[in-house]
């Protein structure tokens, strides 16, 4: 008998039975039989034989072309990814475009992260703290809601304000416009005032239009073409179409900012109202507020006396598309610097720029009178700013024109000491007949309560955010900053707005609004190194080390290059070391300053040539106090 080992191979049966087939390939044992059994068998196993030689080659062949293609498969991924890294490499290490964007993959990157800001900043409007336990308090900014609760967008959006910006840094001028139509373009920053309490608090505000004032005034005195290239026309040029045209927009066209800062102020919608009901050309004007209110106690600045179903004729309810007001918790507040600051950010390339308080009434045509006013200076860098004359007796309620013919100037400035350290403060100015007629009056200082200019004051010299619980000094520092800058300042020849103060008949009444240092004890200390870093930019505490004061962002917020601090220093008789001053200098602004610095403004029209004027002021009575 004859046994071998072989491996059943037969077809399954049709009954599902495997039929002699071992699927899972054991072996049995076959016996022999006789001589013909045998040579069938022998010839069988050839056949088998050779089917399995066939079927083994087949198999090769197979794997072969699988092993080609596998092959070609690691090569063809190899070259791919040497050339993405060559790709990466090269494309990474392009050098930024000559108007300051990356390009190449890092400005890939870099719009995407853009992107995805701005999708996680739509739905983040509004200042939030974020307090040590993690505690977050939102504060959204005003959407300029109506009494229905629907939001009244600008039906003539320009889309996004913010995105385009010309080789030489300046943003391209839009009208009109809103920061309601920068859906996205908010930015984060630290609240100050907890953040000199060692704080964590971010507030989400709106872009600063020219995000670096420095690229602005290139820290030296800016050319009258550069001057012109900032301020929007109600209309565009016609063959352009830009809505930035120079001195060849038409004054009665060219666009007027005004920023107020409001602090739970009643008298706010009334402002907001005398503003656009006396304007001779109201549809250039547009009003950016800063309300700071406690929500469900305080009325919002937008928010008319009567719903605008009931009285659509409403000057608010009329020009609720030029109105802008980013509302904040009064808890917030920490002064009119910080609150001014979140202003500027507000403003959007106009022609011209005003500050206001938010307890002013305006006399009627009030916009035509002051930009006549400054053009008359013939010096583009002009600033007129003084302390109001209040409201009572002052405007003619027939004709809504003034009845007064005496205004402020200023020239009446003293130190004074304090828990912040000895600084200058602006006391009570004198008030008379101009000296100068046909326009406006030199003078050496800068007033918050009242400011008109044209539109790049605001863009050289944005308030400083890093001075929280500042009241006296924010005047020094902004008529300071503007002096290197470039800027004069002149007294208005004629007043085209009035102050309620807390005297007289609106004694009761005013002394009723509350103010920022209700919350004085949550920032103890701020103050003192706000106050700090303010004299220490303008060079006003050289006896304080500068390692003792906060530089963050200096250049930003600091001095310009056209002037030194020293020189008007100098000239106006300002001790910083001693803390003195010559005093009776408005003896010398009344009678003698206009006539002698004026000589001096360059034929450009580009501000007064300090450097033509060598005077000290000097009292001449120093016995007489």
């Amino acid at each position: 008998m004859e046994a071998r080992s072989r491996r059943r191979n037969t077809p399954s049966s049709a009954n599902g039975s495997n039929g002699g087939h071992i699927g899972n390939g054991i072996y049995d044992v076959a016996s022999g039989g006789d001589s013909d059994s045998r040579s069938a068998a022998r010839t069988e196993r050839k056949a088998r034989r050779k089917q399995r030689v066939a079927n083994a080659r087949t198999r090769r062949r197979a794997g072969g072309r699988n092993n080609n293609n596998t092959a070609m498969c690691l090569i063809s991924t190899v070259i791919f990814l040497l050339y993405f890294l060559v790709c990466l490499v090269f494309f990474s290490n392009l050098s930024d475009s000559g108007d300051g964007e990356a390009r190449g993959m890092r400005g890939l990157v870099k719009k995407t992260k853009e992107k995805l800001k701005r999708f996680r900043d739509k739905h983040r409007r509004g200042a939030t703290i974020t307090e040590e336990e993690g505690a977050i308090i939102d504060n959204n900014s005003n959407s300029n809601l109506d009494n229905s609760g629907s939001s009244n967008n600008n039906s003539n959006s320009n889309g996004n304000n913010l995105s385009q910006t010309t080789a030489s840094g300046i943003p391209i001028g839009k009208w009109p416009v809103s920061i309601r139509d920068e859906e996205g373009m908010f930015e984060e920053i630290p609240h100050i005032g907890y953040a000199y309490m060692g704080k964590d608090v971010k507030m989400t505000v709106p872009r600063l239009w020219a995000d670096d004032p420095v690229a602005i005034h290139q820290n030296k005195l800016m050319s009258r073409e550069r001057a012109l290239s900032i301020g929007t026309c109600v209309t565009p040029d016609p063959k352009t179409n830009s809505y930035t045209r120079g001195d060849e927009c038409p004054p009665s066209e060219r666009t007027i900012f005004v920023a107020i800062a409001s602090y739970r102020d009643w008298q706010c919608r009334d402002t907001v109202t005398s503003i656009l009901s006396t304007a001779a050309h109201p549809e250039r004007v547009r009003v950016g507020v800063v309300d700071q209110i406690v929500d469900g106690i305080d009325g919002s600045c937008d928010v008319p006396h009567k719903p605008c179903k009931e009285d659509p004729d409403q000057p608010i309810c009329l020009y609720k598309n030029q109105i802008d007001v980013f509302q904040m918790d009064a808890q917030l507040a920490v002064g009119p610097v910080f609150a001014r600051h979140i202003g500027h950010r507000l403003y959007r390339g106009e022609y011209y720029a005003m500050q206001s308080d938010a307890h002013v009434t305006f006399t009627r045509g009030w916009d035509d009178d002051i930009v006549s006013q400054l053009e008359a200076t013939g010096d583009e860098m002009a600033v007129l700013s003084t302390y109001l004359t209040d409201i009572v007796n002052s405007i003619d309620p027939m004709t809504g024109l003034s009845k007064r013919h005496t205004r402020p100037i200023m020239c009446n400035t003293e130190y004074e000491g304090g828990a912040q350290g000895k600084h200058l403060r602006h006391l009570s100015q004198p008030e008379g007949v101009p000296d100068i007629k046909g326009m406006p009056q030199l003078q050496p200082y800068w007033a918050a309560g009242y400011s008109f200019s044209r539109g790049h004051f605001v863009a050289t010299v944005p308030y400083d955010m890093y001075q929280p619980m500042i009241f006296q000094g924010e005047e020094m520092s902004i008529g300071l900053r503007g002096f290197t800058v470039g800027y004069d300042y002149f007294a208005p020849e004629r007043s085209v707005c009035f102050h309620s103060y807390a005297i007289g008949e609106n004694s009761d009444a005013r002394n009723k609004v509350p103010h920022f240092w209700e919350h004085a004890q949550d920032f103890r200390g701020a103050g003192v190194k706000a106050m700090k870093r303010l004299l220490g930019i303008v060079n006003m505490n050289p006896e304080v080390p500068r390692s003792e004061w906060d530089h963050s962002e200096e250049a930003k917020y600091g001095l310009g290059g056209a002037r030194e601090t020293s020189k008007f220093y100098d000239v106006i008789g300002i001790d910083v070391v001693n803390k003195t001053t010559q005093r009776h200098l408005c003896q010398f602004v009344h009678n003698k300053m206009h006539k002698m610095f004026m000589k001096n403004l360059r034929p450009d029209g580009m501000g007064i040539d300090y450097s033509k004027i060598d005077y000290k002021w000097v009292d001449p009575r120093p016995d007489d106090k």
